[in-house]
């Protein structure tokens, strides 16, 4: 990387240096860096200074390798439980997106390590069905839902972060493709939220303009429409002759005047003096950089990440904490003793983690048998035909089903690890159907079938529709994909060394004939009374369990009269009941309960994640601003209107502890 680096700088005309960037979801994407679990798992810790944490390591790391400009957080919000990119994001509520990703963002950019370049600018995550691929085109949303929930993230990250970077996504929105429109990267991105930075575009997007969208006749069309919309910099790796020399060409021609030039290289180059590459340009000091990249410290936080991220979804009877005292455990299921989902495209590559399997043994040493049988592969041979088409098992099936029922036997407690791989979730990766893929149910049910405990794991990308485990199975641990100390956390969760306290982002539909399905939603659009659907979520949106016990009391609303320009303080208390130290997330939910439009039921606008002891008590206090209240009214102005307003308080969506009101009097604050 120096000698590229060398090359610009002693070689060319202007001896710029190159910004180099690269992939930084779950730690950077190099062969070897630190592996954090995926930014879904990262969403369900709901942790703020965890999330800046990881920004923080991640960045570091990236500087000590030679790049300047990291390609995270995901800012989009997911809305379809289908869709394959799922695994890349916080969840599916923007709030909380907005909250995650500022904090990413800002860990990042602290003392301008690197840049943050955010994605997929703007309407990304909604593509109809839920298409990945070469779809990624005419998302199914209304104007007031791209701003009440898919642009809050970027505003947020914006406003309050001051990202440096941001990526313009594939796809159209109202027949208009993103990377060719200056109302999105100019009018919207720049001048209504401030943005400073400079725009990338999403791979082929540029060629989109003109080979998926047919809005430009040629590449040459396609480059001037781009950069005219406000686009600085194209990303895909592709010869001079697909973009500069086109460039050249239309500022020859007068098509692209030398200001619009000079003003897209001048926010690169803002960029590029702010995090300090003309300063710094190369990686000075090799040995520095292998002690600093996955170290041991690192490690320990993407341990702390992979433990906080893990959400207990059912735990009848309290199965778990399992013993240690048992004689004999079974590990089983495809996801037991695997860690290809620790390796990752926008993650590091060659990474080692440790298995379920391994966590198992180790936390266990040689004083419990521990047995492994896989069980079933993710898929079967037909797969995805056989989601709609079922075919008996084969006799090879059959035969490693039985090997694992064998082992279940002759064991005191079954673990099955079920779950995902990067062949069924990921980037061009989205499903119709969310049930548990391959043979996978067919392995958990005759495992169940021995009578032995059972508890089931899950290592996943996305909800999964699991209604036969959810029935039947006592304790249900969803641990999505950990990185490569998910099999240690997952180990210290069902062994009772850490307490889960981690909760939903996603709701967990029953069936995808319910979708949409997702949280927030307008009043009675979800209405579970028709007698000819299967109604109700698996587990809803903030959903979490854990081996002790909480009270919410002490419900403080102040003012209880405010003006439309004034703030709202709420304040509570929350009490450990159990006899196990633990993590409760507590979240506040609003509603405006009369209002110029339809709004949603419940507005997530304030949690925070406590560590609480047995009988201790803290008391949490939030501040509801203007902006949280504001709605887009009737003319599409950004207002506080006069009324009351309801305050939730709860451990979940659908698990409100403490309710209250206030009213906001006077006349409508417009456009905030």
């Amino acid at each position: 990387m120096n000698e590229v680096q060398r090359f610009f700088i002693e070689e060319t005309r202007l001896g710029i240096p190159v910004d180099f960037s690269n992939e930084g979801l779950r730690g950077v994407a190099f062969s070897i860096a630190t592996s954090f679990p995926s930014e879904l798992s990262q969403g369900h810790t709901w942790d703020r200074e965890l999330i800046r944490e990881i920004g923080r390591i991640t960045a570091k790391e990236a500087r000590a390798l030679g790049y300047t400009n990291i390609y995270a957080p995901t800012l989009d919000v997911a809305r379809d439980q289908r869709w394959g990119r799922i695994e890349d994001v916080y969840g599916e509520d923007p709030y909380l997106a907005s909250q995650l990703g500022v904090e990413m963002a800002k860990g990042l950019q602290e003392h301008y390590t690197v840049a943050s370049t955010a994605k997929h600018f703007a309407v990304y995550s909604n593509s109809k069905g839920a298409r990945e691929g070469q779809s990624r085109t005419d998302p199914q949303t209304s104007p007031r839902e791209v701003e009440n929930v898919f642009l809050p993230p970027f505003k947020a990250a914006i406003k309050e972060a001051g990202i440096l970077g941001m990526m313009s996504s594939y796809n159209d929105y109202d027949s208009i493709p993103v990377t060719g429109s200056s109302y999105w990267l100019t009018d919207r991105l720049r001048k209504d939220f401030g943005f400073k930075g400079y725009v990338v575009s999403d791979s082929a997007a540029v060629e989109f303009l003109y080979n998926k969208h047919g809005v430009a006749a040629d590449m040459k069309d396609a480059v001037r429409q781009s950069i005219d919309a406000g686009l600085n910099v194209k990303t895909n790796f592709t010869p001079p002759d697909d973009f500069i020399l086109p460039l050249r060409e239309l500022v020859k021609e007068g098509k692209v005047s030398m200001k619009t030039l000079d003003d897209r290289v001048r926010d690169v180059l803002r960029v590029k003096f702010l995090v300090g590459i003309f300063d710094r340009p190369y990686v000075s000091d090799a040995d520095a950089t292998e002690r600093l990249v996955n170290s041991a410290e690192h490690q320990q936080v993407a341990l702390r990440a992979a433990r906080e991220s893990v959400v207990l979804l059912k735990n009848e009877r309290s199965v778990l904490p399992l013993s240690r005292e048992i004689k004999s455990v079974a590990v089983i299921g495809p996801n037991a003793d695997n860690d290809s989902n620790t390796q990752y495209r926008y993650g590091p590559s060659s990474i080692k983690g440790v298995t379920v399997m391994e966590g198992i043994k180790n936390k266990l040493g040689g004083k419990v048998s521990v047995r492994y049988a896989k069980g079933c592969e993710i898929l079967d041979a037909h797969w995805p035909e056989t989601e709609v088409l079922a075919e008996p098992l084969t006799k090879e099936e059959q035969e490693e089903i039985d090997k694992a029922v064998d082992v279940a036997k002759n064991s005191d407690v079954a673990i099955v690890v079920l779950g995902d791989s990067s062949k069924t979730v990921g980037e061009s990766a989205s499903r119709t159907s969310l049930d548990l893929p391959g043979r996978q149910l067919n392995l958990v049910q005759a495992v169940y079938g021995t009578g032995k405990p059972v508890v089931v794991v899950l290592i996943n990308g996305r909800p999964l529709s699991i209604n036969w485990v959810n029935k039947y199975v006592p304790a249900i641990v969803e641990a999505w994909f950990p990185g490569a100390q998910g099999g240690t956390a997952i180990a210290d969760v069902l062994f009772g060394d850490y307490n889960p306290g981690g909760k939903l982002t996603v709701t967990f539909p029953r069936t995808v004939g319910q979708i949409p399905y997702n949280f927030p939603t307008k009043p009675n659009a979800q209405w579970e009374g028709e007698n000819t659907r299967v109604n109700g979520a698996l587990y809803y949106f903030g959903h979490g369990l854990s081996y002790t016990t909480f009270e919410y009391s002490n419900l403080q609303i102040n003012p209880r009269k405010q003006t439309s320009r004034g703030s709202v303080l709420v304040s509570l208390e929350v009490r450990n009941t159990g006899a196990r130290a633990g993590d409760e997330v507590v979240q506040l939910y609003t509603r405006d309960v009369v209002s110029s439009v339809t709004t949603y039921e419940k507005n997530l606008r304030g949690f925070e994640r406590v560590h609480l002891n047995p009988g201790e008590a803290k008391s949490i206090k939030f501040t509801l601003t203007p902006d949280d209240l504001a709605l887009w009214d009737r003319n599409m102005h950004f207002i506080v209107e006069p009324g009351v307003f309801r305050v939730m308080v709860g451990a979940g969506s659908e698990d409100i502890r403490l309710n209250g009101e206030f009213e906001i009097v006077g006349s409508r604050d417009r456009d905030r």
